[in-house]
């Protein structure tokens, strides 16, 4: 795969994470054109029926029909997958979807079936644990949580469940930033057989590389930091084995679930700078959280960059560094987080996360306003908690903005 897609030959263990992020997934072309180009068609030609068939036993490389593949979803993919496996000896394999549900969804579905158990940590995406929880429980698929920071709890639920072959994690885990323990999951699911899928969205490839770990598939919504700029919806699919891949891929087939050529095309071009973005990124969420947890207004702030975070240690042995998403307690409650909404005026008041400008929620009165109080503070979701995105901009225009809302 990698060879078709990549110009510029890079060996991934001597390359930076800049480099590879630059020029991984290069096409090869005929135009030699230094941009890949976009391949906006439906379907493609055959030379012969001979020629066709081949592509079709894939004894020759080559293109059918969109829903399938096309050469954008190709390369986008290959340089994920060599960002996902930069240190792995072997390149993995990538697979490009509609969405990060659609992602979700073409690896779920296919490994399970009535009967089996999948483990998923309490606090994960709420699509996702509808998906988990409602839809597959109609198939007769089990679904049992474990609380993610807890090992020991994950051990007894692997003890007690019967035909596990998932464990599901996120980490960090939305809206709290609390982490799991990847290696210690890896370790007690392997002992069980079961294989590990994590969504890796919030950290991307920069600051966390699961499949280095030992994970055995990691996801991503694309349409967060590797796209950027907030113009894609998309998913991704990473995995270092070829059955798992041949799998997803004929799942993907199946499910109709492929990202578009200009999705595709746009997320490689996000993925270009994502070194140089997340750096910044990281650099100004320690500055922001830094100014939160001295403000008055602030109860906690909730950021694995500080020491004050309980996880700070695991942080620091599994990511190479704290990421942009953080989320702060305000003293005043539900009343406080919709005030500082309605106040900011640099801070975007959105749902979604990573774009380069710096988006702001409260969970309470926004995504999780469906929830009773009771149940938003079993998932760890106060009233007065706010969800910050931190963007690119100057650092003292955010804490600026962050700063007057706060004001009595």
């Amino acid at each position: 795969m990698g060879d078709i897609f990549v110009a510029k030959k890079l060996d991934g263990q001597k390359a930076g994470f800049g480099t590879v992020a630059t020029h991984a997934g290069k096409e090869v072309n005929e135009t030699h054109a230094h941009v890949q180009p976009i391949y906006q068609s439906s379907t493609y030609w055959f030379d012969s029926v001979e020629s066709g068939q081949a592509i079709w036993k894939e004894e020759r490389d080559g293109y059918i029909y969109g829903r399938l593949s096309n050469p954008n979803t190709d390369a986008t993919a290959a340089a994920i997958a060599a960002l996902e496996g930069k240190n792995l000896t072997q390149q993995p394999y990538g697979l490009m979807c509609g969405s990060g549900m659609a992602a979700i969804s073409t690896v779920i579905l296919p490994m399970v079936n009535a009967g089996d158990t999948i483990v998923s940590q309490q606090a994960i995406y709420g699509y996702s644990y509808n998906l988990f929880a409602y839809h597959l429980k109609e198939k007769g698929v089990r679904h049992v949580v474990f609380d993610g920071p807890n090992l020991d709890d994950l051990e007894r639920v692997l003890s007690e469940a019967e035909n596990v072959k998932v464990v599901y994690i996120e980490t960090p885990v939305n809206p709290t930033m609390a982490l799991t323990d990847i290696c210690g999951v890896v370790e007690r699911a392997q002992a069980v057989g079961a294989r590990v899928v994590i969504d890796n969205t919030f950290a991307t490839p920069y600051l966390q590389r699961p499949l280095e770990m030992g994970v055995d598939v990691g996801i991503h919504s694309t349409t967060k930091y590797l796209s950027g700029h907030g113009q894609v919806v998309g998913g991704a699919i990473i995995t270092p084995h070829e059955d798992l891949y041949r799998l997803f891929r004929t799942a993907l087939f199946h499910y109709g679930g492929v990202a578009g050529p200009m999705d595709a095309w746009l997320t490689l071009l996000g993925l270009r700078t994502l070194h140089v973005r997340m750096e910044r990124h990281c650099e100004n969420a320690m500055a922001v959280a830094q100014f939160l947890e001295a403000h008055p207004a602030v109860k906690r702030v909730y950021y694995p960059g500080l020491k004050s975070f309980g996880q700070h240690e695991l942080a620091k042995r599994q990511m190479d560094d704290f990421g942009a998403m953080l989320s702060f307690e305000l003293q005043g409650g539900y009343a406080a987080g919709a005030r500082l909404m309605n106040r900011v005026q640099l801070c975007e008041l959105a749902v979604s996360l990573g774009t380069v400008d710096t988006l702001i929620q409260h969970p309470a009165s926004m995504t999780h306003f469906r929830l009773s109080p009771e149940d938003r503070a079993a998932m760890g979701i106060g009233e007065g908690l706010v969800r910050l995105s931190v963007g690119i901009e100057d650092v003292q225009d955010i804490i600026a903005d962050l700063e007057q809302g706060l004001m009595e």
